[in-house]
C-alpha cells in the first residue's frame, strides 16, 4: 500500500510503499491487550516489602502473666495484632513478569502498526532532524502536523531533534529498536521516518 510522505515542514515530499503484512492487518484487540499487560507487568520494580515479625525489633518478654487478667494470653509483643508488630502475610519482593512467546510479541507489533494505519493516525516523515536545539522551533512544526499527543519514531534519534522534543509534553522520541506496543497505542498518532518504516519492516518479516 501506498502512503504520502511529508516533510518537517508539513509540505508533501513523495510517497513511500508499506508492507501489507505488517501495516495491512486486521488489528486484532486480544493480542494488543496481551502484549500491554505483559509491557506492564514487566515493568513493575516488584520491591514492595513489609517486615513479619521475626524482622521487627519488639520485647520478647512476656507482657503479663498468663492468667488471672481477664485478657487474652499474650507473649511477644512482635505479634501481628499488636501496634509495631509485624506485618501478616505481608508483601515481598518479587517479579511481576508474565510469559508470551516471541511470535506472539512480534504479531502484536505489528498489529499496532496496522491498527494505527487503519484509524488513519499514521504519519510517514521524510526525516526526523533539526540543525539547531530549538524546542520552540519544533512546537510550530508539531503545530502545523496537527500533533499534540504523538510517539515518534526513527532509525537513529537526531541530537537535536530528541533534545528539542524532551521538554513538549506528550511527544515521545524513540529510536526504531525501542518501538513497542504500549508506547505505541497510549499516543494518539504515530509518526515514522522512512528510515525507521525500513528498519521495522527489517526487523518484521
Amino acid at each position: 500500500m501506498k502512503l504520502d510522505v511529508v516533510n518537517i515542514d508539513s509540505a508533501k515530499a513523495g510517497s513511500i510503499d508499506l508492507a501489507d503484512e505488517i501495516f495491512g492487518l486486521e488489528p486484532r484487540k486480544d493480542i494488543l491487550h496481551r502484549m500491554v499487560v505483559y509491557q506492564l507487568a514487566k515493568r513493575q520494580a516488584g520491591t514492595h516489602k513489609s517486615k513479619p515479625r521475626n524482622e521487627v525489633r519488639m520485647t520478647s518478654k512476656k507482657m503479663y502473666k498468663q492468667k488471672g487478667t481477664g485478657g487474652a494470653r499474650h507473649g511477644n509483643k512482635a505479634a501481628p495484632q499488636f501496634r509495631g508488630g509485624g506485618t501478616a502475610h505481608g508483601p515481598r519482593p518479587r517479579s511481576h513478569a508474565i510469559g508470551l512467546q516471541k511470535k506472539v510479541r512480534k504479531l502484536a507489533l505489528k498489529h499496532a502498526l496496522s491498527a494505527k494505519k487503519a484509524a488513519n493516525e499514521l504519519i510517514i516523515l521524510d526525516s526526523a532532524a533539526l540543525t539547531e536545539m530549538k524546542t520552540a522551533m519544533l512546537v510550530e512544526r508539531f503545530a502545523k502536523l496537527g500533533l499534540k499527543s504523538a510517539l515518534i519514531v526513527d532509525a537513529a534519534v537526531d541530537n537535536n531533534f530528541g533534545a528539542a522534543a524532551r521538554n513538549i509534553p506528550n511527544i515521545d522520541v524513540l529510536p526504531a529498536i525501542g518501538a513497542n506496543v504500549y508506547d505505541i497505542l497510549r499516543r494518539e498518532k504515530l509518526v515514522l521516518t522512512k528510515a525507521a518504516v525500513a528498519s521495522l519492516e527489517a526487523r518484521l518479516k
